[in-house]
């Protein structure tokens, strides 16, 4: 892909602009990457007109055309796979093994929404009056999917593959920061497997517009349900703005993640996981380990051996593989984490390793001392940054994993899998993996966490209907009969 290209949006299988654009820029070398269309309300409007007017065909399309298209995207973007690894690392800064396993990833997400047609059940219950009383599963009609910037092929397959799986039409708006990873690419390799006009759209637009957009794909009465990933805050809004009109919404947001390591745990397990959970893509995600929490007996073997391996993270431009730790994705996220770390360190906590950074990229950093009253403790910092939390007890390691207002995802090293057990019962996160860290997915399992941390299911993407069928035996008051 060129960096100068012009894009345009994909909206009724046509490519169109708008007339106005604006940066999308390139996170590791700060420099223009490409010029993208600014869409506004009115562009949301047409898209969101352009799905409903599909919709119906695409309900009552036989499942296995709809399941065959899924899976021909699957093979296109397989097939295109260099292609997408080498936008995800300029467009998000993604280091390059992280594009390769995203990429790589995503056909099977495509595979598995394709696999999700055949599971449209529904229930036969009894009757008092002799009725055949059927619940069948409908698709919503339209579904908006706002996606995000951190995982974006990933996250917005995911948002958008079972909602149209099931009979939904869709428009999608990626993050301003990724709107060619996480939209228009997608939607080429839809109009490549000959998707009909209307059933997936793609609007892409500037953060100026972004509540213009946003509040149009949230609000338009065609609009019946909404699949949105990124922070709480925001996914508060939309919960609530959703809930006012009625209407599903499907959440994945933030996390404030724990890896529990018991003294029984295997050293090397711990430390893999822990390297892995805590700076894949530089802590930019949503299940990133935060809080290490291990027992004391342990804990300074641990925290000698995982500096000495942090120690060996190059930082660095992204598309070179020895570059483990890449760019922060803008400004703004580079200065949060700053400011969580500065503010701690001023309450007292004790910075092992880090707390620097030159340009885009921050030095991966582990803090130790932490307390309640530092916003390190609870906020998300989504950067590569951790606490280690020593222990005396699991009670004491289960108080400070739950200690949170998120309730995502958990990870628990341990030789016991009986004790891994009992501890993953008493976490209040949505998803539990023992001897693992708590990065973890897998494409045909519901995602999402408790508390603010959202949920998602394939059955927030269908409703619902009662159907009966009478059979002779309902009998009306007698003065309803007409008398033979």
């Amino acid at each position: 892909m060129v960096s100068d290209k012009e894009y345009k949006m994909y909206i009724n299988g046509k490519w169109v602009n708008n007339g106005n654009t604006f940066e999308d820029y390139n996170p590791a070398t700060g420099a223009v990457w490409a010029n993208i269309p600014d869409g506004d309300k009115k562009v949301a409007i047409n898209a969101i007109d352009a799905a409903v007017s599909a919709q119906a065909k695409w309900a009552t399309m036989p499942h296995t055309e709809r399941a065959g298209i899924l899976l021909k995207v699957a093979d296109i973007l397989e097939k295109r796979n260099a292609d997408f690894v080498s936008v995800l690392v300029d467009e998000s800064g993604s280091w390059i093994g992280k594009a390769m396993f995203e990429a790589g990833y995503v056909p099977n997400i495509f595979r598995a929404a394709a696999a999700s047609v055949y599971q449209m059940t529904g229930e036969i219950l009894p009757s008092n009056h002799g009725k055949v009383n059927m619940l069948v599963r409908k698709p919503l009609g339209v579904v908006s999917v706002i996606s995000p910037w951190n995982f974006p092929l990933l996250l917005s397959a995911r948002g958008l593959s079972f909602a149209l799986a099931v009979g939904n039409t869709v428009v999608l708006k990626p993050s301003e920061e990724t709107p060619v990873s996480g939209g228009l690419l997608i939607a080429e390799l839809f109009e490549e497997a000959g998707a009909p006009d209307g059933v997936f759209n793609v609007v892409t637009c500037s953060l100026k517009n972004v509540e213009k957009v946003g509040s149009e794909l949230i609000s338009n009465p065609h609009i019946k349900g909404i699949s949105f990933t990124g922070s709480s805050e925001i996914g508060r809004q939309v919960a609530s703005k959703a809930g006012y009109l009625l209407k599903k919404a499907t959440l994945e947001l933030g996390g404030k993640n724990s890896l529990i390591i018991l003294k029984d745990a295997d050293m090397e397990l711990a430390l893999n996981a822990v390297n892995f959970g805590v700076f894949l893509h530089q802590g930019q995600i949503c299940m990133s380990v935060e809080k290490i929490i291990i027992d004391e007996a342990i804990a300074d073997e641990f925290t000698k051996r995982f500096i000495e391996k942090i120690k060996t993270f190059k930082v660095g431009e992204p598309s070179g593989k020895s570059n483990v730790i890449g760019p922060i994705i803008n400004k703004k996220q580079l200065n949060k984490i700053n400011e969580l770390i500065t503010e701690a360190v001023q309450k007292g906590a004790k910075l092992l390793i880090g707390g620097k950074y030159e340009s885009a990229f921050y030095n991966p950093t582990i803090l130790t001392d932490i307390k309640p009253n530092m916003r390190i403790y609870y906020e998300e910092t989504f950067g590569p940054v951790a606490s280690i939390f020593m222990v005396k007890n699991i009670d004491e390691a289960v108080a400070i994993a739950n200690d949170s207002k998120y309730g995502l995802s958990a990870g628990i090293i341990t030789g016991d899998e009986k004790k891994g057990m009992e501890i993953a019962e008493r976490l209040q996160t949505g998803m539990v993996h023992i001897n693992d860290s708590s990065v973890y997915d897998e494409p045909h399992i519901p995602f999402g966490g408790i508390k603010n941390s959202g949920r998602a299911s394939v059955e927030a993407f269908t409703e619902l209907q009662w159907l009966t069928l009478e059979r002779g035996g309902q009998h009306y008051p007698p003065p309803f009969i007409i008398a033979h």
